[in-house]
């Protein structure tokens, strides 16, 4: 391994966002799969020294034809038809005479991608720059002055910071006076201030048959048309000078930089995947919470029920952000909760318990008149104490600084109660029509 510490740093940061993704949850991992093989190739590439140049473009302007003649022989395949590649694939360029230092076995790889203005081809140009993002290097290859596709994707090339150089290829297509005039608006005029001017440079990959006049020794005259060789040296002695100059260190920040992209998107998705499966937890108990308190006959216990169900719903909330805690934690920070939220002042547990007393003294007869009033203000609770909840377990088991009334009551001044209500009313809705035997009460 190259005795460097920014390359030592740079696999070390690879590793830590592999392991990162290997403690996922099973969904999460599914979600980050394209990241995984992206990191273990990238890991890969870093232990053994791989350096990749991707050859980007739009389709017929000659990529494949580029590796062919950078290579030395046919490699690649070139279709007339244009957009014959299909996947990212790569070639070792066995022929540049560049390895890391310390790493004698390493090796420069080419890598051709699909043509970024493929009809349909949204995948193929994702990953197109999937492989643009791991590359140590990239070609952009054009024939002609560029088009606004071409523009906005150099454009975006940019900003990855990383060595970028603009091929004109087919430059044998245009005469001398025409080739100059293109060079000079590209280089000053199109990417100026985007690509340095040294970095824009022409090649010949593929170029077209030429007549020649062969005269005998008679002094006869014939004509034979044959394909000049590709003309890339210049191509190619940048390259070279590039990866000399810059290689090593090239390669480390660059892989550091694509790690800690996969390690944000990481955290990205399992932020969303908690939050979203949060929030399915919360309606559920929520929902079940207007039913066990609305519905329940006996009094005090449609109470304690509620307090019951709101301890279970902290529990598995905190299973979802990947923590553990007790059924009588859970039902303390339920209550506190609840309290640093108002919904349980003086005039709320009033109400609560003249609704209870009242199925009391009914003998549960009352239930099914204060079942609405009494289950959706359960129910509206609940949802409260669990978005409190979210916010305790998403800040790592902390208020972040602040009170827990102060979020409770934030919660609680924006949250639209009104909307709320009429979604419990509608998943209750939704339960009671599953339910068969629902409608079926008086019959018999």
């Amino acid at each position: 391994m190259p005795a460097s510490d920014s390359y030592r740093q740079a696999i070390a940061a690879v590793e830590q966002t592999l392991d990162r993704v290997r403690r996922c949850t099973d969904e999460e991992k599914a979600r980050l799969r394209a990241e995984l093989a992206g990191l273990r190739q990238m890991h890969d590439k870093l232990t053994s020294g791989r350096v990749e140049i991707v050859i980007f473009g739009e389709i017929s302007t000659g990529k494949s034809a580029l590796i062919n003649a950078l290579v030395g022989k046919d490699v690649a395949s070139v279709d007339v038809r244009g957009g014959w590649t299909r996947e990212v694939w790569h070639v070792a360029w066995n022929g540049a005479g560049y390895c890391l230092p310390g790493l004698g076995q390493s090796q420069v790889v080419l890598v051709d991608t699909p043509g970024i203005n493929e009809v349909g081809g949204q995948e193929r140009g994702d990953m197109a720059r999937e492989a643009a993002q791991r590359a140590d290097l990239i070609l952009f290859v054009t024939d002609s002055d560029l088009n606004d596709t071409e523009h906005a994707n150099l454009v975006q090339l940019a900003a990855f910071h990383k060595p970028l150089v603009v091929v004109l290829n087919k430059i044998d297509l245009y005469s001398p006076d025409q080739r100059a005039k293109l060079l000079d608006v590209i280089r000053n005029s199109r990417l100026k201030d985007i690509v340095p001017a040294e970095h824009i440079v022409p090649a010949a990959a593929d170029p077209r048959e030429r007549e020649y006049i062969i005269q005998s020794a008679s002094g006869s005259e014939r004509s034979q048309w044959r394909k000049p060789p590709p003309d890339v040296e210049e191509l190619k002695t940048l390259i070279l000078e590039l990866l000399d100059r810059e290689g090593l260190s090239l390669i480390a920040l660059n892989a550091a930089l694509y790690a800690a992209d996969k390690s944000d998107r990481v955290a990205s998705l399992r932020v969303q995947l908690r939050n979203t499966r949060a929030q399915q937890v919360i309606w559920s108990y929520a929902t079940l919470k207007v039913i066990g308190v609305g519905l329940n006959p006996i009094p005090v216990a449609d109470v304690f029920g509620g307090v019951a169900i709101d301890g279970a719903m902290i529990v598995t909330l905190a299973a979802v952000y990947g923590l553990e805690m007790s059924t009588t934690h859970a039902k303390e920070l339920a209550i506190s909760i609840a309290k640093a939220a108002g919904l349980m002042t003086a005039g709320v547990v009033a109400s609560s318990a003249l609704m209870s007393l009242l199925k009391g003294v009914t003998l549960g007869k009352s239930t099914l008149i204060t079942a609405v009033p009494q289950g959706l203000a359960a129910g509206f609770g609940s949802y409260i104490v669990g978005q409190a909840a979210q916010y305790y377990f998403e800040h790592g088991s902390s208020w972040g600084g602040e009170s827990p009334k102060a979020v409770a009551q934030r919660i609680l001044h924006k949250t639209d109660k009104q909307s709320v209500l009429q979604r419990l009313k509608a998943e209750i809705a939704k339960k009671l029509s599953l339910n068969r035997y629902g409608g079926n009460r008086d019959a018999g």
